[in-house]
Order: structure tokens, then sequence, then C-alpha cells
């Protein structure tokens, strides 16, 4: 299997995080690639219509994507403890992933918009829009830190992958001040070699 992905990306460091716990990153080929929304990459586009990575490549010549997607695939290869549940617990699982990938897509949006966008052209109405989502989010997932405990899961990954972001593109927020149960979290979590190899620079 090949991954395209980007070392700075939240989504595909979440793939490669779960991969690596999940034992199977010796079994992919990493490509990396920069894409961003104001520039074609043909080999991304040719993958993935959206142009957006990660993006697995399979040995039938098949593509996955997005990042819920990958997972979910690279966690029935492997014979270790689903990452993501099969019992009832799936579903609480399923929504803490589904608020880290929103953390992470504010963020990012976010990030475009001052990175990309000339400075005339930027929008301080939709930065605030997309920072109080990231705030909007980690206030939650401070309300439901516990769940962040017990059987590494999806939602482990996910939530530590999004804190990471943060720190790596928005050191600014200071978000461990107001956060202290995902402070403790966040300081175990990445101690894990998966985070600690996957960590963007």
């Amino acid at each position: 299997m090949q991954l395209i992905y980007a070392a700075a990306s939240p989504f595909a460091r979440k793939v490669r995080v779960l991969a690596a716990e999940a034992g199977l990153l010796a079994d992919i080929e990493l490509l990396d690639t920069a894409v961003l929304p104001t520039t074609l990459n043909e080999r991304v586009n040719r993958a993935n219509p959206l142009g957006k990575i990660p993006v697995l490549l399979l040995d039938d010549g098949q593509s996955l994507y997005d990042s819920r997607v990958i997972c979910e695939y690279l966690d029935t290869l492997h014979q270790g403890s689903r990452l993501l549940p099969v019992d009832a617990g799936r579903w609480q699982v399923l929504r803490l992933a589904a608020l880290a990938d929103g953390l992470m897509e504010a963020a990012l949006l976010a990030r475009y918009e001052k990175a990309v966008r000339e400075p005339e052209q930027q929008s301080q109405a939709w930065l605030d829009g997309q920072l109080g989502k990231v705030w909007r989010a980690l206030a939650e997932l401070e309300r439901q830190a516990a769940q962040l405990q017990g059987p590494l899961d999806l939602a482990q990954i996910g939530v530590a992958c999004a804190l990471g972001y943060l720190d790596f593109r928005f050191a600014d927020l200071d978000w461990r001040a107001t956060h202290p149960l995902l402070r403790d979290f966040q300081l175990a979590f990445s101690a894990r070699a998966s985070m600690q190899t996957s960590a963007p620079v």
C-alpha cells in the first residue's frame, strides 16, 4: 500500500499514528507531497477528485479517502484489539473522533486563511468563526476527557493529533492554560512512539 500524505497534515498524522499502533506502518510506502487549496496537485487529484490528503493507494489500484475511511480500513487489517470498537462503545468513539476531526478542519481552514490568502483578502470574521469552533471543541473535549482514558482507540488518536496540530500551527492559543484535563491527556499520549515519529517539524 502507498499513503499520499503531508507531514504537517493532522489528518494524515492520524492515519500514520493508527497504522503504527496497529503494526501496519512497515507495510505502507509513504509518499510525501504538498497540497494547498489554491494549487493543483495532479497526483493527488488522480487518486482523490477532491484533491485532499491523505489518500491510501491499495495494491489492486483502488484509492481510499478520507482519513476516517482509511483508518477504518486499516483497523480491519491487524490482529490486535480494534481501535474502532464494534460493540456499543463504537458510537462514543466515533462521536469523539468526529469532534477531533472538526477541530482539525476548523484549525486548518484558519491556517489557510492566514497562510494562503493575501493580507488584504483575509477575513477576520472568518478567522474568528473557525477559531470559535476550535474553542468550543476544546471545551467539549475537556468536558468529556474521562472518555479518553482506557484502551487505545481512534478517538484518542484523533484528539491527540488535533491538539498536536494546535501546538504546531497555533502555539499562541495556549489551550493548555484553560483545559487541564486535555493538557494531561496530551502530555501522556504524545510520549507514545507513534506520536514521536509522526510529529511535524
